[in-house]
């Protein structure tokens, strides 16, 4: 129950309260646990969409509330970790200035351009799964953002020096975590484009595995795994996934 509550601590603004102490033991957990707060959050934008388009608002427009709800409900963590990342990867400076850029807590243009990037890739998409009816599909598109944390946090990854939460979290999973996760996903991801099996595990795959790419690339320009690795992560993954699953092939 503490990994649980600090993984809704963490992941939410819910104000639950955490444990009094968090090591590296319980931070695990709290990560292993995180798929499930993503597949909660996942339900709240698809219960979002359908009364916002019930209502009578547009697809687009719901689609474009329900990426700022849910923003909203993380704290614009996650947009605001890919945001640093994107800056820091777009410095030619040695890796001590890229997580100095990470930090300074303003978005420069390239951050700048990869918010309105995301938000625009995820609006959309959630606006045509909505008008598909793709309600399972939405769910699993934010939380498969979840299950890539997951999979970026497993054994051997190293934390990049001077990292709070990054020291907390790097290299915590396991292997049968890591491998699980995903593979509960893929199968759920059958279910999720109608008439079309092959499609929503296909999609998982591709949005897990880009995940992991950049990933390990951003691990080697930085030295090292970071929280604003983790939140540029979620918003890559949930962005691949909600576009694959809207696909009409």
């Amino acid at each position: 129950m503490n990994a649980l509550r600090l993984a809704i601590s963490w992941l939410t603004v819910i104000p639950i309260p955490g444990p009094v102490a968090v090591d590296r033991r319980i931070a695990g957990r709290a990560i292993t646990l995180a798929p499930l707060v993503g597949a909660a959050l996942g339900v709240l934008a698809a219960a979002a969409l359908y009364l916002l388009v019930t209502a009578g608002l547009t697809a687009l427009l719901a689609g474009f509330l329900t990426v700022g709800l849910l923003a909203l409900i993380t704290r614009g963590m996650h947009l605001d970790g890919l945001a640093d990342t994107v800056d820091g990867l777009g410095s030619y400076g040695p890796p001590e200035r890229a997580r100095q850029i990470m930090k300074s807590g303003g978005a420069g243009p390239f951050g700048v351009a990869a918010l309105i990037f995301a938000v625009a890739v995820q609006s959309v998409a959630f606006a045509t799964l909505a008008e598909q009816h793709r309600w399972l599909a939405i769910v699993l598109a934010v939380a498969v953002g979840r299950v890539a944390v997951v999979a970026v946090c497993r054994v051997g990854i190293p934390a990049a020096p001077d990292a709070g939460f990054g020291a907390l979290v790097a290299g915590t999973q396991p292997r049968a975590v890591v491998v699980g996760w995903p593979v509960l996903a893929v199968i759920i991801a059958a279910a999720a484009v109608p008439g079309n099996l092959w499609l929503g595990p296909v999609t998982v795959i591709a949005a897990l595995a880009a995940a992991v790419a950049v990933a390990r690339h951003c691990v080697r320009r930085f030295e090292g795994l970071s929280g604003d690795i983790l939140g540029a992560v979620v918003e890559i993954t949930v962005s691949i996934a909600a576009v694959g699953f809207s696909s009409a092939l």
